[in-house]
């Protein structure tokens, strides 16, 4: 039997065997077999066919739709991450993902970043820019240390790449950074897709940058990684960073970025600057 299936089939076994009848409408009684529901049970909440609940509980080979995934995610009362577990062990994408995972970024984070002393910022699931702090926003002066309106949307990383005239100064070799941010865009929403508003920033960034047209119909994967980050600085002239991303755990939608300086001849990590503004 595939692992993945007998997994599955597992995990279902146990959050069945877990769930009290009676918090589910069904009477306890002394004459029940096992604990928790039966599977007849979990079907009858679930609205699908017993027979077939019956197969996956045994890990047999089925053809599980997302729609029918929800029913069960439902009718079980998963937690988040219970139901993201359900959804990633039948390798399927959950519908609801984009609305029960906000771009919402917790106190604690923000507050973190003003203690961070270098580049340090955290996105969303497009790559808006969510939160950054000082030092972030005087290596991208021009744009983050731009005042953002309160009706305006967030700063988005792959707009301000290929539509502000500032980053082609910006970044060293553009051209092959920004084919790689591409290709690590696609890589990260690849579950999403069919979102409409990752549609939306697609649609817009293709018809506004040719580049970024070229790029994204390369159809490149690649995941986002670590490494070494060079930008002509308007004030301190080449600067080079070795970058870090890290996901919250409970968030896992969110990418918090480090941008650790790297040391010069002397051993010294260059002087901060701090704009004026």
């Amino acid at each position: 039997m595939d692992s993945r299936r007998q997994e599955l089939a597992e995990f279902l076994q146990a959050l069945r065997q877990r769930s009290s009848p009676a918090a589910f409408g069904f009477p306890e009684g002394s004459r029940r077999r096992t604990r928790g529901l039966r599977r007849e049970e979990v079907a009858q909440l679930a609205g699908i066919s017993a027979t077939w609940y019956t197969w996956i509980e045994q890990g047999r080979e089925v053809n599980m739709s997302a729609e029918t995934l929800d029913r069960l995610a439902q009718a079980l009362r998963l937690s988040r991450s219970e139901r993201g577990y359900l959804f990633d062990l039948a390798g399927r994408h959950d519908p609801h993902s984009s609305k029960t995972e906000a771009d919402l970024v917790p106190d604690t984070l923000v507050r973190m970043l003003a203690h961070i002393a270098i580049p340090a910022y955290i996105m969303g699931r497009y790559w808006d820019m969510l939160a950054w702090n000082q030092p972030a926003a005087d290596l991208f002066s021009g744009w983050l240390d731009q005042p953002v309106g309160t009706d305006a949307p967030p700063p988005n990383l792959l707009r301000y790449v290929f539509l502000h005239p500032l980053a082609r100064h910006l970044v060293v070799n553009w051209e092959v950074r920004a084919r790689r941010l591409v290709a690590e865009f696609r890589a990260d929403c690849r579950s999403r897709l069919e979102e409409p508003a990752l549609q939306k920033l697609v649609a817009e960034l293709s018809q506004s940058s040719t580049d970024f047209d070229r790029f994204w119909k390369l159809h490149d994967v690649l995941e986002r990684q670590g490494g070494q980050r060079e930008f002509t600085h308007p004030h301190l002239g080449l600067i080079t960073y070795q970058q870090v991303t890290l996901r919250p755990v409970d968030q896992e939608q969110l990418k918090l970025v480090l941008l650790n300086p790297e040391q010069d001849e002397s051993g010294h990590p260059p002087a901060p600057h701090h704009s004026c503004s």
